[in-house]
């Protein structure tokens, strides 16, 4: 191999004696090409590349400091050998391309303050603010495609779980003029809550399950409260499907999940408020259809309801 950019990077072998080694003055390097060493992985340069600039490897190559060999000759350096190959090409060519992820660059920067190269510790300062400049999300939304990742993501929660169900094609009847609409008003309220309690509940999406649009409520890892917001009404000849949009009992049990936080936060006035409007849908069970199985709370919003158009003597 010829040229001073020449490079390998191979894995020596785990096993075997551990190698011998002596030390000598770097100055008495003859050859022009260096054999390294580096935590294991083995690099092969030149010297010229070693010492174009003030750094440790400059030092440890020009005479300044001693090195370690192996009874192979090549130059021990006990460092990780990861971000080795990155260094000789900033040595080279005074810039590379930096790693994509944090966590690389963090890396590559305690390489780099290690063998004193300022030039590529201040690239790699300087991308990493960049980096935490950009924007982050205020709040990300899993969007669930298993039922298996449901059960998962709400029994490992240590929040209150809310779970918005919508899937318009899950109809095999024609939809009313407000359907659509509806379905809308549903989504906009889910992403306004979700930003509202951002940090308190988790909430969720199913954009797979069997019903047309339905709201589940979680909490402590156990569902609390369904409300369905599909009716079947029944006009002349035909069925058709309708959406509700029971805004005023949506936001009242996502504010019933928020008394299972944990750690739980007192607060008077939210469990007072709860509490009435608990006590007053006891009493308005049958108007509203509220029905208690298996300590599960399911509202179905006019669940079934008909129409009649034929007239009056018919």
């Amino acid at each position: 191999m010829s040229g001073d950019t020449c490079l390998t990077n191979t894995l020596c072998p785990a096993a075997g004696p551990k190698p011998k080694t002596c030390s000598f003055k770097g100055g008495s390097l003859g050859n022009k090409y260096v054999r390294l060493n580096v935590g294991g992985s083995l690099y092969y340069t030149t010297v010229q590349v070693l010492t174009r600039h003030d750094t440790m490897l400059k030092a440890m190559f020009s005479g300044r400091m001693e090195v370690l060999t192996d009874k192979e000759g090549w130059i021990l350096i006990d460092r990780c050998g990861k971000h080795f190959g990155t260094i000789l090409n900033y040595l080279r060519d005074d810039t590379i391309a930096l790693p994509k992820h944090r966590q690389e660059i963090k890396e590559l920067m305690a390489e780099a303050k290690y063998y004193l190269i300022q030039g590529l510790v201040d690239m790699c300062q300087a991308a990493l603010q960049d980096k935490k400049d950009l924007y982050e999300p205020v709040c990300s939304i899993p969007i669930i495609t298993s039922p298996k990742e449901e059960e998962r993501l709400i029994e490992s929660s240590m929040k209150p779980v809310v779970k918005l169900l919508y899937n318009r094609s899950n109809n095999k009847y024609s939809y009313t003029s407000n359907s659509d609409d509806n379905l809308l008003k549903n989504i906009e309220l889910f992403d306004k809550l979700s930003l509202r309690f951002n940090g308190r509940v988790l909430f969720i999406k199913d954009v797979i399950g069997d019903e047309i649009c339905c709201w589940s409520f979680y909490g402590q890892g156990r569902k609390l409260a369904e409300v369905c917001c599909t009716s079947i009404v029944y006009a002349t000849e035909k069925k058709q499907t309708k959406v509700e949009f029971p805004e005023a009992r949506i936001y009242e049990e996502t504010l019933n999940v928020l008394l299972y936080e944990t750690p739980r936060v007192p607060d008077n006035s939210l469990l007072e408020a709860t509490s009435r409007s608990r006590s007053q849908a006891s009493h308005s069970e049958d108007d509203e259809g509220f029905e208690l199985r298996d300590r599960v709370r399911r509202i179905h919003v006019k669940r079934y309801s008909t129409y009649d158009d034929r007239q009056l003597g018919h």
